[in-house]
């Protein structure tokens, strides 16, 4: 029995889930990959140092490979995706700091940059969260 409330069984009862889990690892795997590709260029558009977004790349196209991952599982762990959840609000923590705190010289698109993805991350979330309740 614990089983079964640890994971979530059924194809058609996780399909949002799946489908929030997949679309959150499309967006950060993209955005890893840019960060990784073209940190220098998007340092200077941003106003965030290179050195920031090279890992902060590598670990948005890690953290996708195991959203992927994980949306593919036969049966979905909703402990993982807790811990996915626990990740995406970290994410919009730590956005909502950096512009607060100004850590960093950012120009208006790298404001706007940030805002943006926290705002992304949060309907990610908030996609997550209503699948994990319809597969209660």
């Amino acid at each position: 029995m614990a089983t079964i409330a640890s994971t979530v069984t059924t194809a058609a009862d996780a399909k949002l889930l799946r489908f929030a889990l997949k679309q959150d690892a499309t967006g950060s795997g993209a955005n890893g990959v840019l960060y990784v590709l073209a940190a220098a260029i998007f340092g200077e558009l941003f106003g965030l140092p290179a050195a920031l977004l090279y890992p902060v790349g590598a670990f948005l196209v890690a953290f996708a490979a195991a959203l992927f991952f994980l949306a593919s599982r036969p049966r979905v762990s909703r402990a993982a995706v807790g811990v996915v959840m626990a990740v995406n609000i970290a994410w919009v923590v730590a956005s909502a700091e950096l512009l607060i705190a100004g850590w960093f010289p950012l120009t208006g698109l790298g404001t706007a940059l940030v805002i943006a993805q926290a705002v992304v991350v949060t309907g990610f979330t908030g996609l997550q969260f209503a699948g994990l309740r319809r597969t209660a």
